[in-house]
């Protein structure tokens, strides 16, 4: 679906004709119809005055990924809630230890938190560009332990304990 398909399905489930659609973000029925059919592509600006307007998830409008419409704070409170009234104690210090922090400390937790994305997406990256590393056997991976073991298998399991690559 692209992106004038996903505005199209915003506004019929909107239930708005094409100039209430575009009235509300300051465009005229023209141009919501030239976006619907393609004609015209999907700003940026265009874009993030939708999801603002409408309460739309900006990569759901983007890429077609995720959900439609953003989560209310009614239905995030009553989540919490959930967690707060449940047994999982891990889950409720969490939200009682978010609470307790500083500006700081939250600028902190967020600068950690992007950085632990980007080593992931770093990682996931540069997996993709190497070849596919399948387990040995675990008889293979003990070899070097094994009084029966071939030199060749002693040899595998050394490489396999000597690999830094996952690291890097």
């Amino acid at each position: 679906m692209t992106q004038g398909e996903r505005v199209k399905k915003l506004r019929k489930e909107l239930v708005l004709t094409l100039e209430k659609f575009g009235a509300r973000i300051g465009v005229g029925k023209s141009t919501i119809s030239d976006i619907e059919n393609n004609r015209r592509t999907l700003t940026e600006h265009m874009a993030k005055s939708i999801c603002r307007e409408f309460g739309v998830e900006y990569k759901w409008l983007t890429t077609g990924k995720g959900e439609m419409f953003l989560e209310s704070d009614d239905e995030f409170m009553a989540k919490i809630d959930r967690i707060m009234a449940g047994e999982d104690e891990d889950r409720k210090n969490l939200f009682k230890l978010m609470l307790e922090l500083d500006d700081a400390d939250i600028s902190a937790l967020h600068s950690l938190m992007k950085k632990a994305i980007d080593f992931s997406k770093k990682c996931s990256d540069s997996s993709k560009k190497k070849e596919t590393f399948v387990s040995p056997p675990s008889t293979i991976l003990n070899a070097a332990h094994d009084n029966g073991a071939t030199d060749e298998q002693k040899q595998a399991a050394d490489n396999i304990m000597m690999d830094d690559s996952e690291w890097e």
